[in-house]
């Protein structure tokens, strides 16, 4: 480990400028701590800034097209995702148990480490890989346990989710009569049908039977209609299949490109390992931002003055720009950093995990299902990369997604 020739007190003692830089939009922060524009939207730059509006009561969310979701027919209850208030405290508290660290080992971390077994032997037998369908097996094996996917008809559950998520909730919002617009929503409704009646209806048929200890078989006790159980899988098959996949082949790039990085991560214990993890997903938070609306005035605090976000109004978060605040994250904001010492009792992944109400309750999952998985990944010798990954943008998540991540053991 390269350390530093001289430390002052609270400084890192491991020279991270030698560590990777950030692979996913901008390279340098950028924007004021918050400012305004044209089209009335706020935009947050700064973390005390976006802790205050997370944390305020008098928000709602915004973002994840939640007020196109609101206008599906037959949505009495709305997910949890989209709850806000009383309602959503209430469903957080009941779903929580399905997310602790005592649930996740004895419920689901003998099934990642089976699974991920698998996996490296099936990346030993071929050779070659795409590394991208592998960690979408391993996400979608997790996260359908966890949610209660676990009856489909017929295979290919990822495939049929991964369809669904890359619509662009714009074309609903501003639909016209366009042979191609109605192509795109046509699939798009084909899609999600496919969902329901291979994935979701048999599940939930099956719990009606006899329920387990799953989130379906916790909203049928609830009084969920089918309408809304299928809205509540999509949500969790995006936060906990397509987002757990994205963070585990960007962890798997810095550590590739970077074999002392490797190293510090294979050599340490999990209380080294897990903030490593949460650190390189502080620098590449995969959903980039998060979107509130106020409900009620909201007085900020700015150089010294106050700023009203007006009632209706909507607020940006850039959690990208968030993350690298050096009054939470210190030097070199844009590199990875073993052991970062923070400030203003902000946790590893700062707003990785997003912040307040709506903060990931599966934080603790995915990021233990990336550890049992990379630590038997990169313990392959001969693991390379055959060529950079493409990153790509997908606007339902305001966040990344990597394709063509080859990766070899010949």
């Amino acid at each position: 480990m390269l350390l530093k020739q001289e430390t002052e007190l609270n400084e890192c003692p491991v020279d991270h400028t030698t560590f990777s830089k950030r692979k996913t939009g901008r390279t340098e922060p950028t924007g004021p701590p918050l400012e305004q524009t044209p089209d009335g939207v706020w935009h947050i730059y700064d973390y005390d800034l976006a802790r205050q509006v997370l944390r305020d009561k008098d928000t709602r969310q915004a973002g994840f097209s939640v007020d196109l979701a609101n206008q599906m027919p037959g949505l009495k209850q709305n997910p949890v995702l989209f709850q806000d208030g009383p309602e959503h405290q209430y469903q957080r508290k009941q779903i929580a148990r399905f997310f602790t660290p005592s649930t996740t080992r004895d419920s689901y971390q003998a099934l990642m480490e089976d699974f991920s077994d698998q996996i490296i032997a099936e990346l030993t037998r071929k050779g070659e890989v795409d590394l991208s369908e592998l960690t979408m097996k391993l996400a979608v094996k997790v996260a359908a346990e966890v949610v209660g996917l676990t009856n489909s008809l017929l295979p290919g559950m990822a495939g049929r989710l991964n369809r669904f998520l890359r619509f662009d909730p714009g074309q609903a919002e501003k639909f016209s009569w366009r042979p191609g617009q109605i192509a795109s929503l046509l699939q798009t409704n084909t899609t999600m049908l496919s969902f329901f009646l291979l994935d979701v209806k048999p599940a939930i048929r099956s719990r009606k039977k006899e329920a387990r200890e799953d989130v379906v078989s916790h909203l049928i006790s609830q009084g969920y209609t089918d309408t809304e159980i299928l809205v509540e899988c999509i949500t969790y098959g995006a936060a906990g299949m397509i987002t757990t996949r994205e963070f585990i082949q960007m962890a798997t790039w810095h550590f590739l490109e970077n074999p002392e990085l490797k190293q510090i991560y294979l050599n340490g214990a999990i209380g080294q390992r897990h903030p490593l993890l949460e650190e390189i997903l502080r620098l590449e938070p995969v959903v980039g931002n998060l979107f509130r609306r106020a409900t009620a005035d909201i007085e900020l605090p700015l150089n010294g003055h106050s700023v009203t976000i007006a009632q209706d109004e909507v607020v940006e978060l850039h959690i990208q720009d968030i993350n690298t605040d050096q009054s939470v994250v210190g030097d070199d904001p844009l590199a990875i950093c073993p052991g970062r010492p923070l400030e203003k009792r902000a946790q590893p992944p700062v707003m990785g995990f997003g912040f307040g109400h709506h903060r990931c309750p599966g934080a603790y999952i995915a990021i233990q299902e990336t550890d049992i998985f990379l630590l038997r990944l990169l313990a392959v010798d001969t693991l390379h990369l055959v060529s950079e990954p493409v990153v790509n943008y997908v606007d339902l998540i305001k966040g990344y997604e990597i394709s063509n991540f080859r990766v070899s053991v010949k």
